[in-house]
């Protein structure tokens, strides 16, 4: 498969070595210097593009993969106050696009996790959830997308609590995501329910980037030929439905 990254930072670099290991082909490399290869032939031969940049950058690097009609898996976070433009968009010009706040395979499990446990604990009114994230200090976002898309797992469970917040609730109806930037740490999500009792933990700790960077690169497979808007749970359920018949 013929695939282009946009964005050549650690995770950009990390992508195209599980790409090649994967036999694909890295046809373009697009970063910040070079942002006029949008239109370039190379491009757009891409079968599908792979987006790790950053939030002040991530809208329109999806807008200029539309406008080439390249397909594309994005793994910016902190940008989707834009997503409803992405979705008309999409719609309107008929696109391709995946996004995920994560495509680590671990995480998204813990992810499933998450929102079994949170089934499960909500009629226990004495424990009390909360979510810290721990990042590098070169992170630009905090929360994380993925503590976001914990939190929203995690209130999908309890109506009794409205939203999330960066800091120590304040109220009930809050909850807590704590995040902290130390260096080296590539990541780890931890969900807590506390009571006066005794305490229930969930954790994920990620050791390297070729988690996150393998699962990217099954999500652009995946996506090869498809069009419309898709999850990294699409690319989990095929997963186990082609596990289910081997």
């Amino acid at each position: 498969m013929k695939i282009a990254l946009i964005g050549y930072g650690k995770m950009g670099k990390a992508i195209e070595q599980i790409a090649k290991e994967r036999k694909h082909e890295v046809v373009s490399i697009i970063d910040q210097d070079n942002q006029h290869d949008f239109q370039s032939a190379a491009f757009q031969s891409a079968e599908v593009a792979i987006e790790f940049t950053g939030p002040e950058s991530a809208y329109n690097n999806v807008s200029a993969c539309f406008a080439a009609k390249v397909p594309v898996v994005c793994g910016s976070t902190g940008w989707l106050e834009h997503w409803y433009l992405v979705e008309e968009a999409c719609k309107e010009q008929e696109a391709t696009i995946l996004y995920a706040s994560n495509f680590s395979i671990g995480v998204n499990l813990f992810f499933q996790l998450n929102q079994y446990l949170a089934e499960l604990m909500k009629s226990h009114a004495e424990y009390h959830p909360s979510i810290t994230e721990i990042h590098h200090t070169a992170k630009k976002d905090a929360p994380s997308g993925t503590a976001i898309t914990l939190a929203e797992g995690i209130l999908a469970s309890y109506p009794n609590k409205t939203n999330w917040v960066n800091r120590p609730k304040a109220n009930e109806k809050e909850l807590s995501i704590i995040s902290e930037r130390v260096d080296p740490a590539p990541g780890t999500h931890i969900i807590q329910y506390t009571s006066e009792i005794d305490d229930i933990e969930i954790k994920h700790t990620a050791h390297t980037r070729t988690g996150f960077a393998l699962g990217a690169v099954l999500a652009a497979e995946f996506l090869k030929g498809k069009k419309g808007i898709y999850q990294m749970k699409d690319v989990m359920h095929a997963m186990a439905a082609a596990a289910a018949h081997l």
